[in-house]
C-alpha cells in the first residue's frame, strides 16, 4: 500500500508529519514524500526543514495520495496554475487514478482546483471554507466536521484533523483492529482544554 503525501514550500508541518506517523505504524504501508525534486529541502510554513523521498516524476501510481495544506501565500500561485506548475499538473495526472484520494486542511483547496472533488461533498479548514464554496461542482459539508467521506474522497478540516482522517483511513483499509492498536500506541486520546467555538469567515482570505 503505498501513501504518497505531496510537499511544498510552506506546507503545514503537522498537515505532513501527523498522518505519517500514524500510517508509518501500519504494517504494509510505505508513505513517500513527494516533490519536483529530492534535492532541494522543503521549508514548511514554521520554519522546519526536510527532503522529500521520491520525486513527481518517478511517481506512476499510489494507492492513497493525502494532500495537506500551507501557507495561502504559497497555495495562491499553485491554484492559480502559475509556475512553477509542477504540483498542480502531479495532482490532475495521478489523482484520477489514485484509490483514494484525501486532503488535511487547506489541501482541499489544492484538490479543488486539480478537479479532484468536482461531484463530491467535502470539508476543509473552518477558516477557508468560503474558499471551497467558490468551486461550483462541490458540496461544502455543512459544519465544521474534523473529517468528511464522500465515497473515495476523505476530506479533513484543520490541520489537527490529519490525525483523526488518518486512524479512519487506517480503519477503512486495514479494519478495526488495524486503527485501534495505532490509536493505542500513539496514545491518541485527546482532551483538549476548550470546547469548539468555531465560526466560518464571511468571505476566502485570499485569492488566486
Amino acid at each position: 500500500m503505498i501513501i504518497g503525501i505531496p510537499v511544498y514550500q510552506k506546507v503545514d508541518l503537522l498537515d505532513v508529519t501527523g498522518p505519517h506517523e500514524m500510517f508509518k505504524w501500519v504494517p504494509g504501508f510505505e508513505v513517500r514524500l513527494l516533490a519536483a525534486s529530492t534535492d532541494t529541502p522543503i521549508e514548511t510554513r514554521d520554519g522546519f526543514r526536510f527532503l522529500a523521498t521520491h520525486r513527481f516524476a518517478d511517481t506512476k501510481k499510489l494507492d492513497v495520495l493525502w494532500v495537506p495544506g500551507g501557507d495561502p501565500k504559497a497555495l495562491a500561485p499553485i491554484m492559480g496554475g502559475q509556475k512553477p506548475r509542477d504540483l498542480l499538473d502531479f495532482l490532475i495526472r495521478i489523482g484520477p487514478h489514485a484509490t483514494w484520494v484525501c486532503s488535511v486542511c487547506e489541501g482541499a483547496l489544492l484538490l479543488a482546483a486539480a478537479g479532484l472533488l468536482d461531484g463530491y461533498q467535502a470539508t476543509t479548514h473552518w477558516a477557508f471554507i468560503p474558499c471551497l464554496k467558490s468551486f461550483d461542482k462541490i458540496s461544502v459539508v455543512k459544519g465544521f466536521p474534523r473529517f468528511h467521506q464522500d465515497r473515495n474522497r476523505l476530506t479533513g478540516g484543520g490541520i489537527s484533523s490529519g490525525l483523526d482522517e488518518s486512524l479512519h483511513l487506517v480503519r477503512l483499509l486495514k479494519g478495526d483492529d488495524a486503527a485501534r492498536e495505532v490509536q493505542r500506541t500513539t496514545q491518541y486520546y485527546p482532551k483538549p482544554p476548550f470546547r469548539s467555538d468555531l465560526k466560518a469567515p464571511a468571505s476566502c482570505p485570499f485569492s488566486w
